[in-house]
């Protein structure tokens, strides 16, 4: 069992100490190393209370009153990093570093990591950073976004953040959270190095400092040589990593305190001062086995695990301040075993503190704090200038694609802290010309043309986020989203819940989908799915049909990423981009003349209803509203009044007032152009025998398929005439 295992090291260490056998790693003095006796001591005091935890931890789980066993023993000199960045350098951490954050909470007054750590493990309510939500390294005050088990996941935020401090620099931006010589920290084990998610996002630190793009990040590689059971091949790291164009490796022994503090002087150096990305490889040893249920004998000989118990950085660190006069054997046991002691006595006192009590109490902080902020309009003589080579067309109607990047113009003039970024967002003007212009009127540093990769671009969003911006990035098409869904899913969707609220990134996500393009076949470029988006608890999830409804969402949306902090996804439909008609050629009715801020708003949730009719109501988005309002004109001349619904916001979607919508019609017919399994039809079917029984309720969605090229593209998709039949045969 892991206990034993532990247990084996504890005793092990404490017998080492007894007869004078540790030996320290390396024969640089102190001194030489410029790593002063007291900060030596400092460092050893905090690998050893990170030990204590980890023994900790399994005792809490034998009692069944502990829930997380993944602990930091054998990675404990990552509690040099923390002496040598400072506080306010922005950590994201693997959790195998409990040290470093241990390490860093010393060093600010206040601060209690040991007891924090005994709330986290015991799943308290009062646990400061997650509120008993999950065991996670994190703290506001120590500038460390909360990490679960990640694998990877966290590094192209990371980056982000790293490349924000520069942009929030050449902004002129005040208000960054992080300094203007700020350094990022991102640390991760030799297995996550081999995720793409981890490559894609040393690639895009590296595509960047290439460019001579400021990029100031410490890429933290502990390698303990093997993943649960699965071995890193020795050299794989180095080999992989050493040559990289436009990044800096440096390798160093982690568990030789000394060794680590002048590899990591020297990392830090390059990065705040010379702002390039360093990749810092750290050779760790893995103690106990991967947590508390694995047994390291299923696939190590034990000679391999007893020399990497021989390698035990916590007994290299003693060894190192006994040899050097720093501390006396007994005064390391002593330190040691008060630690252990003191930790016996906290744990008593933990387990007994409160539990979330109950679904409202885990919920509370999936959404965000809302925060209370000042922000006034652009004045009309700034919008005029901004504006002055589009006042003509301004005054005249305009497809969607138009009306958008207008929107994002008046956005980014509002809003000092927005940036836009994306593929080919700036000088092109975006795939749809959705972002024309904007490169022109605000910038590089506003309107960020990122590299092909999803993932860098989300980072960014939510690292520019954690630095106070206000990102609005854009997904060139909804399918490609799917490369890099788990940033929304597990990183952006999940900060303010893991962190208790203390934590948000938020940000609006502009993507074009959904079907009915002409032109592109493949579900790359004409996809029909939402599905990835509507069970992400605390996102929101908005889809225009209009350009007069795009504007006023978009800005709606900007304010709930800006005053209540959340993240939004915005679906633009890439069919009615372009559209100016809806019934005949040249009839111009969707086509909108562009209101300018403090007009035509739409409230979150705000549902569109056109029409009267009370034979039917159908109930759509999208495409479908734009088809609806279609069949609603042929009905009519059948003499059948139907209105039609558009839902506009589909996560969550405003049951009461689609209620209250459809209450004069006896029967409800849902259109939903996306494909039937997964799409919102289900939600929608499932709320009108739930909570309105009394309706006849049908539905029209699209078949469970790709789509194709050319005309066979909307063979499976909902139509006007197909609207018009169902409605027909429901009337009968």
């Amino acid at each position: 069992m892991s206990l034993d295992a532990a247990e084996q090291v504890h005793q092990q260490f404490l017998k080492a100490l007894e007869a004078g056998t540790a030996r320290r790693r390396s024969n640089c003095g102190l001194a030489d190393a410029g790593l002063a006796p007291d900060r030596a001591a400092g460092l050893f005091r905090s690998q050893a209370l990170s030990r204590q935890l980890d023994r900790m931890s399994r005792k809490l789980q034998a009692r069944g009153e502990g829930f997380y066993t993944i602990g930091s023993s054998g990675h404990e000199g990552n509690a040099v990093l923390a002496e040598v960045l400072r506080v306010d350098d922005m950590a994201f951490l693997h959790y195998r570093d409990a040290a470093f954050q241990i390490h860093r909470a010393h060093r600010v007054p206040g601060e209690n990591p040991a007891w924090d750590m005994l709330l986290s493990f015991t799943a308290s309510a009062d646990d400061p950073i997650s509120g008993g939500r999950h065991k996670v390294l994190g703290s506001k005050k120590l500038f460390i976004p909360p990490q679960t088990s990640t694998i990877a996941s966290h590094l192209p935020k990371a980056v982000g953040t790293a490349f924000s401090i520069g942009i929030a620099r050449r902004m002129g931006f005040d208000e960054a959270v992080l300094a203007r010589d700020g350094v990022v920290l991102c640390s991760f084990g030799d297995a996550s190095a081999n995720h793409s998610t981890a490559l894609g996002a040393i690639n895009t630190a590296c595509w960047a400092a290439f460019q001579g793009t400021p990029m100031p990040i410490i890429f933290l590689c502990e390698d303990n040589g093997i993943g649960i059971s699965t071995r890193t091949p020795p050299g794989w790291v180095e080999a992989n990593f050493s040559t990289r164009a436009g990044l800096h490796y440096i390798a160093c022994d982690g568990c030789d305190l000394i060794d680590t503090w002048t590899a990591s002087k020297q990392a830090e150096e390059i990065a705040r001062r010379h702002r390039q990305p360093v990749f810092l490889h750290m050779k760790t040893v893995r103690l106990y086995g991967h947590a508390g249920n694995d047994v390291q004998l299923a696939y190590r000989t034990k000679a391999e695990v007893r020399a990497e118990e021989e390698r035990d950085p916590l007994l290299a660190s003693a060894a190192l301040l006994i040899e050097e006069g720093v501390m006396t054997a007994a005064q390391v046991r002593e330190v040691y075993d008060e630690i252990g002691a003191t930790l016996e006595r906290q744990v008593e006192l933990a387990i007994r503190r409160p539990k979330l009590a109950d679904a409202a109490a885990v919920m509370a902080s999936i959404v965000p704090p809302r925060r209370e902020v000042a922000l006034a309009l652009a004045s009309a003589r700034v919008r005029a200038a901004l504006f002055s080579d589009d006042a003509d067309a301004m005054g005249k109607p305009q497809h969607m694609a138009k009306l958008i990047s207008w929107a994002l113009a008046d956005l980014l003039l509002q809003y000092p802290a927005a940036i836009v970024c994306g593929e080919d967002v700036g000088p092109k003007g975006g795939v749809y010309a959705a972002t024309q212009k904007l490169h022109q009127r605000f910038g590089s540093a506003r309107v960020v043309n990122t590299l092909l990769d999803e993932q860098a671009i989300l980072g960014l969003a939510i690292g520019a986020a954690h630095n106070g911006l206000l990102p609005i990035p854009e997904i060139q098409f909804l399918a490609y989203v799917h490369n890099a869904e788990d940033q929304i899913r597990g990183e952006a969707a999940t900060l303010s819940f893991f962190s208790n609220g203390q934590f948000t990134n938020p940000m609006v996500v502009r993507i074009a989908g959904l079907p009915y393009q002409k032109g592109f076949g493949g579900h790359f470029h004409n996809d029909n799915s939402l599905a990835v988006f509507r069970d992400i608890p605390g996102v929101v999830l908005a889809v225009p049909s209009n350009g007069r409804d795009a504007v006023a969402m978009l800005r709606e949306c900007v304010r709930l990423a800006h005053e209540e902090q959340r993240v939004v996804v915005f679906v633009e439909p890439i069919a009615l981009y372009m559209t100016r008609d809806l019934h005949e050629a040249g009839d111009g009715l969707w086509a909108s003349v562009y209101q300018p801020p403090g007009e035509g708003a739409i409230g979150f949730g705000e549902i569109g209803v056109a029409g009267e009719g009370t034979d039917l109501a159908v109930v759509t988005y999208g495409n479908g509203f734009y088809l609806s309002l279609q069949a609603q004109k042929l009905l009519a001349e059948q003499g059948i009044a139907v209105r039609v619904i558009d839902l506009r916001w589909l996560g969550p979607v405003n049951e009461a007032a689609v209620l209250e919508a459809i209450a004069p019609c006896p029967q409800v017919l849902v259109v939903d152009e996306c494909r039937i399994t997964g799409s919102q039809s289900e939600a929608l079917m499932a709320m009108l025998s739930e909570r309105a029984p009394d309706k006849m309720a049908a539905r029209i969605a699209a078949q469970d398929s790709f789509i194709p090229l050319a005309r066979a593209a909307t063979h499976t998709l909902p139509s006007r005439d197909m609207i018009v039949g169902k409605v027909v045969e429901m009337m009968r």
